[in-house]
């Protein structure tokens, strides 16, 4: 017995030691076996402010833990005031100095020089951000209406057919990336993807066009929850759209 309880020991020490040198392949920790499928968190996210700079956080209309029981408030809280304010730093520093300054964030998107890795990652982590909070929200979920409810059924078929379509991308994603909605020039709606930061404004994206709606599958979006089930993160993100907002962007576009 003293014999197993030492080899125990010396394998622990082994795979502690190992894994503190091995490069991390994801942005977050494993969370232990003991983790909740619901972690609150007491935060307020009217605190997360940018470095000074050029662009800023935009803020949330909810709170931490008002997405329950869909999404978590610590992952929120850690999403929003951990990854998303890391990009809005990292993009104030990358564009400080520079012309890009006085640039729109789509303005920098569009003509996006694709080898400056740090303005391709920052700025579009920061900008599709921006998107994904804002088409979320508490009490939400349910069906389109208006035109957004129009162009789904016309360029879709139906609104279940479209929600099997952008739900089947999002689940096809291979790693880190996202799944967009988007309006294109001649008016229809396409679903398209983007890996890691990039969207469909960049020049690199193979459908072009204002994004209406997207979802975050890297993982730090959904593993303090759901763990390794992306499925069931993003079949609990529709309980989660707010379809007003998806609205309220189209009509933005002239």
């Amino acid at each position: 017995m003293k014999r197993n309880i030492l080899l125990l020991t010396a394998v622990t020490s082994f795979l502690l030691f190992s894994c503190k040198n091995k490069e991390e392949m994801t942005e977050v920790q494993v969370p232990s076996a003991t983790a909740k499928d619901s972690i609150p968190a007491k935060g307020d996210p009217k605190s997360v402010v940018a470095n000074q700079g050029a662009f800023q956080m935009k803020g949330l209309n909810y709170g931490y833990n008002d997405l329950e029981p869909y999404m978590d408030g610590q992952t929120v809280e850690t999403h929003y005031g951990k990854h998303h304010l890391g990009y809005c730093n990292k993009l104030n520093d990358a564009v400080k100095g520079t012309p890009l300054e006085t640039m729109s964030i789509e303005e920098i998107l569009k003509g996006m020089d694709l080898k400056n890795s740090a303005l391709r990652n920052n700025a579009g982590g920061y900008y599709n951000h921006n998107i994904f909070w804002e088409i979320l929200g508490p009490k939400a979920g349910g069906r389109p209406t208006g035109k957004v409810a129009e162009l789904i059924n016309k360029d879709f078929g139906s609104f279940d057919q479209f929600k099997t379509q952008f739900s089947d991308a999002a689940k096809g994603v291979f790693g880190s990336g996202w799944v967009w909605l988007v309006y294109q020039n001649d008016g229809t709606l396409k679903i398209t993807t983007s890996i890691n930061q990039d969207n469909p404004l960049m020049p690199n994206s193979e459908v072009k066009g204002y994004p209406l709606m997207n979802i975050d599958v890297w993982e730090h979006a959904y593993y303090l929850k759901y763990k390794n089930e992306r499925p069931k993160y993003i079949e609990n993100f529709w309980q989660l759209v707010d379809w007003s907002k998806v609205e309220y962007r189209l009509s933005l576009i002239k």
